[in-house]
């Protein structure tokens, strides 16, 4: 009877052996594609505050200050945010334009597998007023 208990102890520990990384690779994979999926909303939602700022006062400092500020979560520095047309002199038919480009590093490397990070991307367009 004892020697029937170590062979099912053994499957056992062999059975987790397998089975364990594949679900810590899992729950890994699921917390970055979280980090992902928030970081594009924080990226997307940097490009349309500041295309919404820019084309109002057509300040592109004013703009990029605040696709800056609008993305809490994820640190931006002021080369990832591109503005473009919208100058003072422009008739009300230009169109601004916001850039805004964020490379994200993957926390939790993947075995055998080699990246480095994705670049998440958004563009905000809006008519120049004011």
């Amino acid at each position: 009877m004892a020697n029937h208990r170590d062979r099912q102890r053994g499957a056992v520990i062999v059975e987790m052996a397998i089975i364990l990384p594949l679900l810590v690779m899992l729950v890994f994979g699921i917390v970055e594609f979280g980090r992902a999926y928030n970081a594009n909303i924080s990226v997307t939602h940097a490009a349309r505050e500041g295309v919404r700022e820019y084309s109002i006062s057509r300040d592109a400092g004013e703009g990029r200050t605040a696709a800056l500020n609008a993305a809490t979560s994820i640190s931006l520095s002021p080369g990832d945010v591109v503005l473009t047309n919208c100058d003072s002199s422009a008739d009300g038919g230009n169109q601004a334009r916001v850039q805004v480009d964020y490379d994200l590093d993957f926390i939790v490397g993947i075995p055998f597998v080699s990246f480095d990070g994705v670049t998440l991307s958004a563009e905000g367009v809006m008519r120049c007023g004011g």
